[in-house]
């Protein structure tokens, strides 16, 4: 004789859903609030190309209306000092403040 079990089918249905609504919710709502823009204090823009970085400071306009810009190359091999690395330490690093 098969017995149908139609009460704990609809449990195990219903209750996982009820499981995810209720973790969804609070997730939405941190969704939302993540997406709110905050006014930047320094706004950096940071290009990447094959051997070296760009940096532009937007923020600092100069009298041409460009921001202030600077490249950043890897150091020589032959002007390394002891215990400097080589692999991708540049002469100019950012540090921006949080």
């Amino acid at each position: 004789k098969i017995l149908h079990g139609t009460t704990i089918e609809i449990a195990w249905t219903v209750t996982p859903s009820l499981i995810l609504v209720l973790i969804a919710i609070p997730s939405f709502a941190l969704l939302y609030s993540m997406d709110e823009v905050v006014d930047p204090a320094v706004t950096i823009k940071a290009i990447g190309h094959q051997w070296y970085w760009s940096y532009e400071y937007s923020d600092y306009n100069q009298s041409d209306n460009e921001g202030l810009l600077f490249d950043s190359y890897m150091i020589p091999e032959d002007e390394l000092e002891l215990g400097q690395l080589r692999l991708l330490d540049v002469d100019n690093r950012v540090v921006v403040p949080v």
